[in-house]
């Protein structure tokens, strides 16, 4: 059965893209945020999409046959993923800093709920998750990954796969990077604790009666802030850079 002549081409070239752009919104940071409420994260994704549908659609041809068109949702919801889990690094990447942060200190003995992510966090986790999400909103973050999902129609036109070897690529060094971006992130309060702790160790040899972990451990809470507040300026220039890095590498893995 198909769909009627007059706008059934629109019609599909708009489901199909929305198809596309709704990866964004399971994965990419800020988009998938849980704070944004599921009837916005839609009003959100359909205004994209209808933004994007004459960029898309323009100079190809669209089935209106249903049966034709279903594969085509598939092969989008695909294209959209992969792009979406090649950006979505960073935020695990943030995630894992701030997590490796709280252990070193001891805040994961008292962890709450991340309202970016909606799970378990301790303190330094969220205050990395909300720093990383407000970086993004005033650096532009949200407009360069727009713009790189509208560039993916240049690359990859609507109805094209990418090889399915490049799309594993993509997603195992995804993995990589989250380890080095998230080492790269939390770097500088790292080596100050262990600093810290080797002082302390060096101490406790030459004062035996002193209770190390009595003051250690405020030493080390002190210490971490200390580091974490001079540090964030240089999270904030990473993330930026990142981002940009992360967005051409899922566009080179998508092109035809």
């Amino acid at each position: 059965m198909s769909l009627p002549s007059i706008a059934g081409t629109d019609v599909v070239a708009f489901v199909l893209v929305l198809s596309r752009v709704g990866g964004l919104f399971a994965f990419a940071p800020v988009f998938s945020s849980r704070m944004i409420p599921v009837r916005v994260k839609l009003l959100i994704a359909g205004g994209i999409s209808l933004a994007l549908t004459p960029v898309a659609a323009h100079g190809h041809t669209l089935p209106v046959d249903s049966l034709a068109v279903v594969p085509l949702i598939i092969q989008e919801v695909i294209v959209g993923l992969g792009f979406a889990v090649a950006i979505g690094v960073l935020s695990a990447a943030v995630q894992a800093a701030g997590s490796l942060l709280d252990t070193l200190i001891g805040f994961s003995f008292a962890a709450l709920v991340d309202p970016i992510n909606n799970g378990q966090a301790a303190i330094l986790g969220q205050l990395y998750a909300l720093f990383a999400t407000m970086v993004l909103l005033l650096t532009g973050g949200d407009q360069i990954m727009i713009l790189g999902l509208g560039k993916s129609y240049d690359l990859l036109p609507i109805g094209q796969m990418p090889p399915t070897a490049r799309l594993a690529e993509l997603a195992t060094s995804g993995l990589g990077e989250i380890f080095i971006i998230g080492l790269e992130i939390a770097a500088p309060v790292v080596i100050a604790l262990v600093l810290t702790d080797v002082a302390f160790a060096l101490v406790s040899r030459a004062v035996p009666q002193m209770n190390v972990f009595q003051v250690g451990l405020p030493a080390k809470v002190l210490v971490g802030f200390a580091t974490v507040a001079a540090s964030l300026p240089f999270v904030a220039t990473n993330l930026q850079d990142r981002l940009q890095e992360v967005v051409v590498q899922a566009l080179t893995a998508l092109r035809v």
